[in-house]
């Protein structure tokens, strides 16, 4: 009866573990393809020749609208709503979040991007408005993904709930290994392999 006991609690185990397993699996595959495809592409960053394309804009803001964009020195917070609507319908620029850098001669909005980089400048004396987005191609905006560069909170919260799948597939992983472990002798050889490994290459060839 106490075999039996013990064939059936591990056989429940092993049917809760697979299922975990694959739904985690399932649920980081492209995601896990995605960060792997990225760590080479970081890996050999300086071997991947990038042609930046730059897109320069210039607008004119409004007389009307001149003493609003002069009252911002003194102002902290976004831009006006007057002043970040004009950019949004003119020039195409969704500045309404953005916390600019203020002087009294010029309103500097930094638009960070993954895969390259904006800023728009605003004349705080003339309302000259002058833009320029630099955009790196696809594997520089991938590589921003991988990093969490500049991606915002709902990609942000993505690789939360990512990494939480990958611990919980990398988990099940080890209990499925610790439950078939007796059935294939080389589980705990190869399992220390993947530790040791990177830890001589760091300890020896890391400085």
């Amino acid at each position: 009866m106490k075999k039996k006991a013990l064939l059936g609690s591990r056989a429940f185990w092993l049917r809760q573990m697979r299922q975990w397993h694959w739904i985690s699996a399932a649920m980081c595959l492209v995601g896990m393809l995605l960060f792997a495809i990225t760590g080479i592409t970081l890996n050999h960053a300086s071997q991947i020749e990038a042609k930046p394309q730059i897109e320069r804009r210039a607008g004119q803001l409004p007389a009307d609208l001149l003493p609003a964009l002069k009252a911002e020195a003194d102002r902290k917070g976004p831009l006006q709503a007057t002043v970040a609507r004009w950019l949004n319908d003119t020039m195409g620029i969704d500045v309404a979040s953005r916390e600019p850098e203020r002087s009294a001669q010029e309103i500097y909005i930094p638009l960070p991007r993954p895969g390259g980089d904006a800023w728009i400048s605003l004349d705080a004396e003339t309302g000259e408005a002058r833009y320029e987005k630099t955009d790196r191609g696809w594997i520089s905006y991938l590589n921003d993904l991988h990093k969490g560069r500049n991606i915002g909170a709902m990609w942000s919260g993505f690789l939360d709930i990512f990494a939480v799948a990958c611990v919980v597939f990398c988990a099940t992983g080890l209990a499925l290994l610790q439950l078939m472990a007796g059935q294939r002798p080389s589980t705990w050889p190869l399992v220390g392999l993947g530790l040791v490994i990177p830890a001589l290459l760091a300890l020896l060839f890391i400085h």
